[in-house]
């Protein structure tokens, strides 16, 4: 079961009312470094803590200027396994105050390259909760393993018989398919002898007896 707990400093906000209506499981805590905290089960059933730090937009202004942020995010990274980071509000945030836009976009860009912490906007209380509330169907929902390797198109026959011969000493595409022109079937390539194999372009003495060797040698 996947449960949010709110530090009670967000007690006034209006994101517990909004939570209880979406009928999420909340609860009221004092936590120490973050303001959310969602805590449930990963894709393989293992234990994991989403932390996360709002701010409102001119609070976020602020924590630039008193340099509270750095602070804060290494205490997120350092007890949560994937800390996040919300600004909250609609307005532009570099015409909010007079700052000037380099210093918003430097935080940003620290905040995403060196400390590795993804930034999330929302509008208000209300699209806060309701990324809250995404966040736990997100852990509740029942994922499979994400892999890393590029998925393939499953290979035809004809692609499977080239790539089978040519793991044999010294055959490469080419040679591959001349083979199974001339055998027809990787069976006979298997049963040929190293004369029947030399009648092969560009297979000479060497590849034919290499070749043979492959298949005949006993396996230990």
């Amino acid at each position: 079961m996947v449960k949010v707990i709110i530090d009670y400093r967000e007690r006034n906000s209006g994101i517990i009312e909004e939570l209880i209506k979406k009928k999420i499981d909340v609860e009221e805590k004092h936590l120490v470094s973050a303001d959310f905290m969602v805590w449930g089960k990963n894709s393989e059933g293992k234990e994991i803590k989403i932390g996360i730090e709002k701010k409102t937009q001119n609070d976020f202004l602020n924590s630039i200027i008193d340099k509270r942020m750095i602070n804060q995010l290494i205490n997120l990274k350092k007890n949560f396994d994937i800390p996040l980071l919300m600004i909250e509000g609609s307005e532009n945030l570099y015409e909010i105050r007079n700052f000037h836009p380099n210093s918003i976009r430097g935080m940003l860009a620290s905040i995403t390259i060196d400390y590795h912490i993804p930034i999330i906007y929302t509008k208000n209380y209300r699209d806060t909760a309701s990324f809250l509330e995404t966040i736990v169907k997100r852990l509740e929902k029942t994922r499979k393993p994400l892999s890393l390797l590029k998925k393939r198109k499953p290979l035809s026959l004809k692609q499977q018989q080239e790539l089978i011969i040519e793991t044999l000493p010294g055959i490469g595409p080419k040679i591959a398919k001349s083979l199974l022109n001339k055998f027809k079937t990787i069976k006979k390539i298997i049963n040929a002898s190293e004369e029947q194999l030399k009648k092969v372009k560009k297979i000479g003495t060497k590849k034919a007896r290499e070749i043979k060797k492959l298949i005949e040698t006993i396996y230990s």
